[in-house]
């Protein structure tokens, strides 16, 4: 899978995946209309936007290399686009507290830093021809070299948040253990006896949730908010971030092609594991016929173009494909729900508005 929160947004197998998918944004500020009580915002508005062109000032200073090679291969990505999705999350968790503390700003550095680089072993580890729209790193300068030029942009980002601290070395340290065993889990599949479900949602939540909530977490911390807020932005990005993810998987299926190239149907010909998918598997094993029939497609060659959109149509109008929609709904409203400790304010309604829009694709 591709890392879609993990894409644009980063995917699992992503966005390690919010990044498969690019989304439309609000002309005034460049941002999800999933986020357009910011925008509104005559406070909040300027202030997100200042930040952001900050945090994009340095990132592109964070990944500059006087060696030319290093330099073209880690500008690659970034010039390439991409919603900066994290770092907002960075920023808006900031304005629950001091949101005018500097570290804000290189706390949301080093979570789209880290983003960057798992898109990099993603495209490698998925094959994937097309990045936001361009050709990937692997494409054109081949696998060893896309593969350290992650590494490279992990190290800097490492640097960075060695500079912020130990509780954000800790944050990071975590998050970059779990960015890897769900990148393992999902390469050699379910445990004997494991059920898919349960191991698909655990790839999930390490690829794609655990560097989403570690975004919220670490705007939270530097702006010095009391622990039980950072604890809100933790559960809060978590289910956020599989919801994206489970979304994503049906956008696979159901016949839009995004701005990243990814084109319908790339997870079945690739035998990716999606939640679509698992459903069909499991309804089939307890006796349905029609989707046993449908898996018969998807485990068929889609070498052709015809087979793979046979597969994508069948599995696209079978009842468990709106299933998997609900599902994915469900954990948006989850992450809602997470929120009921904050007070209310414009950045709590713009936080369940995104919940809501990552599966609605209004972002």
């Amino acid at each position: 899978m591709t890392n879609s929160f993990n894409s644009g947004w980063a995917s699992v197998g992503p966005d390690s995946a919010l990044d498969t998918a690019e989304e439309p944004t609000d002309a005034s500020l460049g941002l999800p209309p999933g986020f357009a009580l910011i925008a509104e915002d005559p406070e909040l508005g300027p202030a997100v936007a200042s930040c952001l062109a900050e945090v994009e000032k340095q990132l592109r200073g964070a990944i500059s290399n006087s060696d030319p090679l290093a330099d073209a291969t880690s500008r690659h990505l970034v010039e390439a686009g991409g919603k900066r999705i994290r770092p907002l999350l960075t920023i808006l968790a900031s304005h629950l507290g001091d949101s005018t503390r500097p570290e804000v700003v290189q706390a949301a550095v080093v979570v789209e830093l880290t983003h960057l680089a798992t898109l990099y072993h993603d495209d490698v580890m998925d094959s994937a021809p097309y990045r936001r729209g361009a050709p990937t790193a692997h494409e054109v300068w081949g696998n060893s070299v896309a593969i350290l030029t992650g590494d490279l942009i992990f190290a800097r980002a490492s640097i960075l948040v060695s500079e912020l601290g130990g509780e954000a070395l800790g944050i990071q340290a975590r998050t970059f253990e779990r960015l890897c065993l769900g990148q393992l889990h999902e390469t050699v599949g379910p445990r004997e006896g494991q059920d898919a479900l349960e191991h698909y949602l655990s790839v999930i939540a390490d690829k794609t949730g655990s560097l989403v909530a570690a975004s919220g977490q670490l705007g939270a911390l530097f702006a010095d908010t009391p622990r039980e807020i950072i604890d809100v932005m933790v559960s809060y990005g978590e289910k956020v971030g599989v919801a994206f993810q489970l979304a994503d998987d049906v956008i696979d299926v159901t016949g839009l092609k995004v701005k990243s190239g990814k084109a319908p149907g790339t997870d079945l010909r690739e035998g990716v594991p999606t939640l679509p998918v698992i459903l069909l598997r499991r309804a089939a094993a307890e006796g349905d016929a029609s989707a046993a029939d449908v898996i018969a497609l998807v485990d068929g060659d889609l070498a052709s173009d015809d087979a793979l959109a046979e597969a994508v149509a069948a599995v696209r109008s079978h009842p468990q494909t709106q299933e998997a929609w609900a599902f994915a709904q469900r954990w948006a409203d989850d992450a809602v729900v997470a929120l009921d400790p904050l007070p209310d304010s414009v950045v709590k309604q713009a936080l369940a508005s995104f919940a809501q829009a990552v599966v609605s694709r209004e972002v």
